[in-house]
C-alpha cells in the first residue's frame, strides 16, 4: 500500500487546528503545556508546532521569565502571528457592512458614495508619482502595482486590438461590495479619472465572478494621464 502524503497532511489538520486554538485561548505556550492540555505526546505536539511555524501561523519566542528549569535553556513558547490570527473569523466584514448600513440610513446614498470615494483615494494619490518613477510601465501596469500593494493581487492581460485588461484576482472588500456596489463603482471611476479615459468594468468578484476585470482601451497616453492627475490635485 502506497503512503498518501496529502492524506496524512489532511488527517493532521484537525489536530493542528486544536494546537492553534489552544494558543489562542491560553496565550503563548510551550510544547509541554500544549501536550498536557491537548492530551498528546510532546513529540506529536512538536511536529505540529514545527509545521505551523514553517507556515507562518506561529512564531517561537524566548520565555519572558528566565526562572531556572535546571540544566539546559528554558523551553521556547509558541505564539500566534498575525497570519495565524487571520485563520479565525474576526467578523470584520460583518462590522463593515453594519457600519455602511448605518451610514446609508443616517446619511443616505450620497454618504456611502463619499465614503467609497475616500476609500479609493490611494489610486489618484499614487498614480502620478508612480508613473513618473517607473516610466517603463504602462498605465495599466502602474494601476496593477498600486492595487496589488493594497491587497488586490492585480495583473495586466494584453488583449488584441482592444487594449489591456486589469485583472484583480482578489478583492479585500468583496463581501462588503456585494451589498454596497458603490465600492466597485468608486474604483472604476478612480481608474477613469487617472487615465482621463473611459474604462469598462467587465466583471467583479463581489457579484460572483472569479476575477474583477476592467478593460483599458488602447490610446491611453501616460503623460496626459499624469498631467490630468496633477490638474485634479491642484
Amino acid at each position: 500500500m502506497e503512503f498518501d502524503e496529502s492524506a496524512a497532511r489532511g488527517a493532521d489538520q484537525p489536530t493542528r487546528q486544536r494546537v492553534v486554538r489552544s494558543i489562542l485561548d491560553h496565550g503563548p505556550s510551550t510544547a509541554a503545556v500544549l501536550a498536557e492540555l491537548l492530551e498528546l505526546t510532546p513529540a506529536a505536539v512538536r511536529r505540529h508546532l514545527d509545521q505551523l511555524v514553517e507556515e507562518g501561523a506561529l512564531e517561537a519566542r524566548e520565555p519572558r521569565s528566565q526562572v531556572s528549569r535546571g540544566r539546559g535553556r528554558p523551553a521556547k513558547v509558541f505564539a500566534l502571528t498575525n497570519h495565524g490570527r487571520d485563520g479565525f473569523d474576526q467578523h470584520y466584514d460583518d462590522l463593515a457592512v453594519q457600519a455602511l448600513r448605518f451610514l446609508a440610513e443616517t446619511g443616505g446614498d450620497e454618504a456611502v458614495r463619499e465614503f467609497a470615494n475616500r476609500r479609493v483615494a490611494f489610486v489618484e494619490e499614487r498614480f502620478g508619482p508612480l508613473m513618473t518613477a517607473e516610466p517603463d510601465l504602462s498605465p495599466a501596469e502602474v494601476l496593477a502595482k498600486i492595487f496589488t500593494d493594497e491587497g488586490y493581487i492585480a495583473s495586466v492581460r494584453q488583449l488584441p486590438v482592444v487594449g489591456e485588461q486589469l485583472c484583480q484576482q482578489h478583492c479585500p472588500v468583496s463581501h462588503v461590495a456585494h451589498e454596497f456596489p458603490q465600492l466597485c463603482e468608486a474604483e472604476t471611476e478612480a481608474i477613469s479619472r487617472v487615465l482621463d479615459h473611459h474604462v469598462q468594468r467587465l466583471a467583479t468578484i463581489a457579484h460572483g465572478d472569479g476575477v474583477c476585470t476592467t478593460c483599458i482601451p488602447t490610446g491611453v497616453d501616460p503623460s496626459r494621464s499624469t498631467d490630468t492627475r496633477k490638474a485634479v490635485s491642484s
